[in-house]
């Protein structure tokens, strides 16, 4: 009897990216324009950007990341938005995890650019939608294939318990800009802010742990007037990373604050 082939996850992906439902009514684009020809997205698009909100796909919302994720609890993703003013929120969406938002980014006076890494469950379109002052959302997105498990595995300080120990500890940085290749380095006026948040970040998908997760920061200045806001969910990895960069550097003193969905506080001061 001939054997069968077998089909892999990153194969079953890819049919089910590209087969067209067979409901869609003659001539109708069922995936409304995706590039990746995506079931969930439809119904995505409406959940998290609203039923009536505009969505246009644009290459000037940009999304990069690894083509294939070595660790699925830590896939490094960047998202940034050039050539396109008035950006007032940013939001992260995975098509193929068991919870879909990663993150909601509200630039303030940063600019709309942020650097993370996320836990990816299978291989999956990653897409960032940035909404203008027009209430237009611009959709950019990357695909990134994977091994998988990454929303459904515990964190390492969760395994070990040294969580306990470190919990809402934050540690930042602010880092000059970089210049222009061939330009001189007075012209580099912004400036970086990279920081760490200790916490495990569980998503609530392993047995017996129930989610725990930073839930919102936001940076603020010496006059206390907020530089940044940041929301954030389940999938964000453990220990959370983000880059943030600002068209000018900021001034004296940076506070970070957030929560966790627990209520507790986070509060540092950056000299």
């Amino acid at each position: 009897m001939p054997s069968r082939p077998i089909l892999t996850a990153t194969a079953l992906l890819s049919l089910s990216l590209w087969l067209t439902p067979a409901t869609a009514a003659p001539g109708a684009d069922p995936f409304e324009g995706d590039p990746y020809q995506s079931h969930p997205w439809v119904d995505m698009r409406k959940e998290f950007l609203g039923p009536t909100a505009k969505a246009v796909f644009d290459d000037r919302v940009q999304v990069r990341g690894p083509a294939f994720a070595e660790d699925p609890m830590n896939v490094p993703i960047t998202v940034s938005v050039k050539d396109l003013p008035g950006v007032d929120r940013i939001i992260v969406l995975v098509d193929r995890n068991p919870i879909r938002k990663v993150l909601e980014y509200q630039p303030l006076t940063a600019l709309p650019s942020v650097s993370f890494r996320f836990k990816l469950e299978q291989a999956s379109p990653i897409r960032a939608a940035a909404r203008t002052a027009d209430g237009v959302w611009h959709v950019g997105g990357t695909l990134v294939d994977s091994a998988g498990g990454g929303c459904t595995v515990s964190g390492a300080t969760r395994k070990d318990g040294s969580w306990t120990q470190t919990l809402g500890l934050v540690s930042a940085r602010v880092f000059d800009a970089t210049p222009i290749p061939g330009e001189p380095a007075e012209t580099a006026t912004g400036s970086r802010l990279r920081l760490k948040v200790m916490h495990p970040m569980d998503t609530g998908l392993v047995g017996g742990i129930p989610a725990f997760y930073v839930n919102r920061l936001s940076v603020r200045d010496t006059q206390d007037k907020e530089l940044l806001r940041l929301q954030t969910f389940e999938p964000v990895s453990e220990n959370p990373v983000f880059s943030f960069d600002f068209p000018v550097k900021p001034a004296g003193a940076l506070r970070i604050v957030g929560t966790d969905n627990n209520g507790n506080r986070i509060d540092a001061r950056l000299e």
